[in-house]
């Protein structure tokens, strides 16, 4: 089983500030703006507002290719991955399950990695702590940017939609439903597993709040981060020796994913950070 730390939601730039850490622990992983169907305001935070609303609250633009825009309520995203299955006011399809799609060069890393079934994305981001003050949510002053693991992903089908069977479930997925991408021969989308590892947990989900889940060394950067000495006997792709930096790990700031090879215990520190802190919704 590898695992591979996925690099997901806003960003320097795209996006331009931090997703937000809730005071109730949510891990709100804020999808990048792009123009795909889904738009902030059809993204449910709970039952009566939306991503965009708590957005317009942190900020009220939004940056794309290095340029801010104001943000409004027809505003688009690339909602992928795909992970709360109650994020939208009507019910799922059938049959729907999480998946995360991806396309070009990412694509062919992963597939040159030997990613396949059973497999575990991990997604991360940038995050920053929030509070609720005089009716509306902002980040808290004084708190750091941090690289945050938020969910998860065990792969139990790989389809390539050049190539294979889509099924109707998936139709609205972002990897399907834009022609320009679903007809792209590295298109793919990797749907969860039923369950995780064979238990009862979810083969895939988002994760809630805890300092375990901060990839970040204290006092440090974000992309500065504290991972454990495990971590120092295996290749982790994109990085190599010269990436430890004594007392932190200097993770590149370009690239999406990076796999760590096969490793039973990198394995095992994955699965129980999962079993820890799944949000059950």
């Amino acid at each position: 089983m590898k695992i591979i730390l996925s690099r997901k939601g806003f960003d320097s730039g795209y996006g331009g500030y931090a997703s937000p850490i809730m005071p109730d622990g949510r891990l709100i992983s804020l999808p990048i703006p792009l123009d795909d169907a889904v738009a902030y305001s059809d993204l449910l935070l709970d039952d009566d507002s939306t991503y965009f609303h708590l957005m317009n609250e942190l900020k009220s633009k939004i940056k794309l290719d290095k340029q801010l825009f104001n943000l409004n309520e027809k505003s688009k995203c690339h909602l992928d991955p795909d992970l709360r299955e109650n994020i939208f006011k009507n019910k799922r399809p059938a049959g729907w399950k999480p998946s995360f799609g991806q396309i070009d060069a990412a694509q062919t890393h992963l597939a040159n990695q030997g990613v396949t079934i059973g497999d575990i994305f991990l997604f991360f981001g940038w995050f920053r702590k929030t509070e609720y003050c005089d009716g509306k949510f902002r980040f808290v002053r004084q708190e750091p940017n941090l690289h945050v693991i938020y969910g998860y992903l065990e792969i139990g089908k790989i389809i390539n939609t050049m190539k294979d069977k889509i099924p109707e479930w998936l139709s609205e997925h972002p990897h399907v439903k834009s022609k320009w991408r679903r007809l792209k021969p590295t298109n793919t989308i990797y749907v969860a597993a039923d369950n995780l590892d064979g238990s009862k947990i979810k083969g895939a989900g988002t994760l809630k709040f805890n300092e375990e889940l901060v990839l970040t060394k204290k006092g440090c950067s974000r992309a500065k981060w504290n991972l454990g000495d495990i971590f120092k006997k295996v290749n982790i792709s994109y990085h190599s020796d010269a990436s430890w930096k004594g007392s932190y790990f200097q993770s590149v700031a370009k690239g999406q994913e990076f796999v760590i090879e096969d490793n039973a215990e990198i394995s095992n520190w994955a699965i129980q950070l999962i079993e820890k802190y799944v949000e059950h919704n």
